[in-house]
């Protein structure tokens, strides 16, 4: 069974249990306390959400090819309530999704790559499958 023939929620939460027997894939000590974001008011509720955004982002790499930081933080940015003033886009934290990718490629699950003129992480073929056996 391939990522692609299950829907993405189920995809993430098989991976991110999975992710939790890996031993680089361990959350920094001060991931409890930490937002995601300056949009975000408050910490997110779930112990686990390291290892869930962790998943998301594995597979946002698989499908949409070389990918950096930077469009990633769009990826996961959102809106920002700001009292009576309009709404406005803010990106998401870059600290968190740079330390998930250099956990992700000391387990060898990514690498580093030019693609033309795109820069950014791939899939490995052990992430690719890493990713394929977790979702069966």
């Amino acid at each position: 069974m391939k990522i692609n023939d299950l829907p993405s929620g189920q995809v993430i939460e098989k991976t991110a249990n999975a992710l939790k027997k890996i031993p680089e894939m361990q959350p920094p000590e001060w991931s409890q306390f930490v937002k995601t974001g300056v949009h975000k008011e408050r910490p997110p509720v779930d112990e686990n959400w390291w290892y869930v955004r962790s998943a998301s982002i594995l597979k946002k790499i698989s499908r949409l090819g070389p990918i950096g930081v930077n469009k990633l933080r769009k990826k996961y940015g959102g809106k920002k309530n700001r009292g009576h003033k309009p709404e406005k886009r803010f990106d998401a934290s870059g600290n968190i999704i740079r330390k998930i990718l250099q956990q992700l490629e000391k387990a060898n699950f990514i690498e580093q790559t030019s693609k033309g003129v795109h820069k950014g992480r791939i899939l490995t073929p052990k992430g690719k499958s890493f990713l394929d056996k977790s979702s069966k």
